[in-house]
């Protein structure tokens, strides 16, 4: 059975980092691309950063993240990653993680509707 569980999230300090963890099951990780998404209070869903497929797989990043978070993946424990520094009351937000339905895609899309397979999502509280 598909599934991606997302952990990780908490309260936190402005300027201070949290690391996201997307664990999957249920499918080859390395064969597809896995998108990292967030949705805060009375605002559309929005893509944070995504990496394609292993083997030549591209990283993308939203202009409001660049530089401050990094995407990676562990095939070998199935789980995709999200490092978050010097993070902002902006970030706040329900985190989720989200699979391509197709395989072997080098390149991602930070569009939501892109994406098929969705976790339950992680809650970020940026605040002092």
């Amino acid at each position: 059975q598909l599934q991606l569980v997302e952990s990780g999230g908490g309260l936190v300090q402005p300027g201070g980092s949290l690391r996201l963890s997307c664990a999957a099951s249920g499918f080859t990780l390395d064969h597809y691309g896995i998108g990292w998404f967030r949705q805060a209070p009375g605002k559309e869903r929005e893509g944070v950063s995504c990496i394609g497929s292993s083997v030549g797989g591209s990283t993308n990043y939203a202009d409001s993240v660049k530089d401050r978070f990094t995407i990676s993946r562990d095939n070998a424990n199935s789980t995709v990653y999200l490092q978050m520094n010097s993070l902002k009351p902006e970030d706040t937000a329900v985190y989720y993680c989200a699979r391509h339905p197709l395989p072997l895609f080098r390149q991602c899309t930070l569009k939501p509707n892109d994406y098929k397979y969705w976790g339950q999502g992680t809650q970020v509280t940026v605040s002092s």
